[in-house]
Formats: C-alpha cells, sequence, structure tokens
C-alpha cells in the first residue's frame, strides 16, 4: 500500500472548495509520457496553478503503475526544483470503469479516482459509485463520479451521441454515493472531433466552424440542486485550430476537428465547474511539432 500523501501529492478536496470559492477551475491534463508530463508541471508553475496530471486506465497500462507512481513522485520535486516550495499536485485515475481498478490506483498510491458507472443503470451506477467512495475515504482519497453520457471515445468506451445529466437525479446521487465531484453532460465530447460539420455553423468574420452552444441551463439547475457541489466538465479541449492546420500541413488529414471555445470554458469555471479536463490539446500539441520537425529536418 503507497499513500500519495508519501510522494507529496494532495486530494481534490481542498482545492476544489478555493476554487469554487474564487470562481475559477482547476486544469486536469491527460498525459501519457514523460514529455507531456514535464510540459505540465513546468506550465502549472509558471501559472502558479495548482493542477491535475490524470491518466486513463489505457495509459496506466501503457506507463506501468510502479514506473508512474515514480513519474508522479518526480513531478512534485521538479515542481520545487523550478521554485514551487508547496507544489498542490493531484494524481488522478480518469474513468476507471471497475472497483478493482480504482482499488488498484489507490494502493499504489493515486490521490484522486473517478468511478465512471454512468454507462449502467442507475441504480448499478449509485452501488458502485458508493463501493469505491467508501473505499477510497479510508485513506483520504478523493472520488469523483459521473450522472450523464459524453458522445466520443475514451479508452475503449464510445459512446455515438451524449446524454444530458437529469438534474432531478443530483441531490440522491450526491448523497447516497457521498462522491467529493460529480462529473456532469451538457453537450461537451471526448476527442478532437466533438461535433459534426452539420451540427455547426460558419462564422462569416472567421471562416471557422462555430458549434453549437453547451447546455448551460443544465449546469444552472445542477448547481441549484447542489449549491456549492464540486463539478466537472470532461471532453473540453479547445482544439486549437493552428494545431490542426500544422498537423495538416505537414502529412495529417485531420479534416472538421473542433473543440469548445475557451469563452465557453472560463463562462463554466466562474460556476461550481471547478475541474476541466484536457487531453486532445496536447496531444495535437505534440503531435504538431513533432510532423514539423520531421519534415523540416528529416537529417536529423
Amino acid at each position: 500500500m503507497v499513500n500519495y500523501k508519501d510522494l507529496g501529492l494532495v486530494n481534490t478536496r481542498e482545492m476544489f472548495a478555493k476554487a469554487i470559492k474564487g470562481g475559477y477551475a482547476i486544469p486536469a491534463f491527460n498525459f501519457n509520457n514523460m514529455e507531456q508530463m514535464q510540459a505540465i508541471i513546468k506550465a502549472a508553475v509558471e501559472t502558479k496553478s495548482p493542477v491535475i496530471l490524470q491518466v486513463s486506465k489505457g495509459a496506466r497500462q501503457y506507463a506501468n503503475a510502479t514506473l508512474l507512481r515514480y513519474m508522479a513522485q518526480g513531478a512534485v520535486e521538479y515542481a520545487k526544483e523550478l521554485g514551487c516550495a508547496h507544489p498542490e499536485i493531484v494524481l488522478h485515475l480518469d474513468h476507471g470503469d471497475t472497483f478493482e481498478t480504482c482499488k488498484s490506483c489507490i494502493d499504489s498510491g493515486f490521490s484522486s479516482v473517478m468511478i465512471d458507472g454512468s454507462h449502467l443503470p442507475y441504480e448499478e451506477n449509485v452501488a458502485l459509485t458508493k463501493k469505491v467512495v467508501e473505499y477510497a475515504h479510508q485513506f483520504d482519497v478523493t472520488v469523483e463520479g459521473e450522472l450523464g453520457v459524453l458522445a466520443g471515445v475514451e479508452d475503449e468506451v464510445s459512446a455515438d451521441h451524449h446524454t444530458y445529466t437529469d438534474p432531478e437525479e443530483v441531490i440522491d446521487f450526491a448523497t447516497r454515493t457521498g462522491c467529493d465531484s460529480l462529473a456532469i453532460s451538457i453537450g461537451t465530447s471526448h476527442g478532437a472531433y466533438k461535433f459534426t460539420p452539420e451540427q455547426c455553423h460558419i462564422d462569416p468574420k472567421t471562416g471557422r466552424m462555430v458549434p453549437p452552444p453547451l447546455a448551460f441551463e443544465v449546469l444552472d439547475a445542477v448547481m441549484e440542486k447542489l449549491p456549492g457541489f464540486p463539478i466537472v466538465l470532461h471532453g473540453s479541449s479547445s482544439v486549437p485550430q493552428e494545431e490542426v492546420a500544422t498537423i495538416n500541413q505537414y502529412g495529417g488529414a485531420l479534416k472538421a476537428a473542433i473543440g469548445i471555445p475557451e469563452e465557453w470554458l472560463r463562462k463554466a469555471a466562474k460556476s461550481a465547474v471547478c475541474k476541466i479536463n484536457i487531453d486532445s490539446d496536447s496531444r495535437l500539441a505534440m503531435t504538431a511539432a513533432i510532423r514539423k520537425t520531421f519534415a523540416e529536418k528529416p537529417a536529423e
């Protein structure tokens, strides 16, 4: 059993409380390798921001649980080396789908886990989430639950359509499970192709596609039911068009890739949304840089 506190990590409880009070959200970046982690920590220190390092079940299998634990510990020491005396870094499991996966992460030093039972019938989701919470809280590990379904692909799990969170369920779910935060569905989706061209309209000034609006009325209704409760938005990459253009310029074929406008994320961050998940953006930035370098420096 590895206690996350011995690695210098923190859970999400205090940082979420500060975020809600301060009207901002914590960035939660998925990472798959050392280079991504270095960039995340460097950016967090430069901006004096707490940060959530998160890995999916597949990314954890790829990285190896033991190596991942020491990478997280190294991230804390790296932040100190860069001048941050007291780093606020969370190691979080993104989209854990079984109790066993969550338990394994807790036992190996994760400070936060997500149990995603959104694909299950409601009562089964409640039971699974509660089971994870009861185990995690023994070790002061925080737990994120989910209500509603996001479209897109996350590891091997995919959904063609999103299902908005039902605000009428959130009080019962949060009370019965004891979860520390709740991921909801208001129209965001996983991956770089968050919306189809048919769902979007063209901005006459920029010529770029503009996605359909998010269901902020659902978010407002959830906040009314659960005032002050930490809310999480998944699938929130903005998919920077300059990165998409660079990838396509150097041999890629990302057609109609579109993300969540940053102004919508800023609006969400001023509410009870205190964790915003970002994965595709860092993949795009890394892919763009690699493609450009290989094309411009083929001999190196």
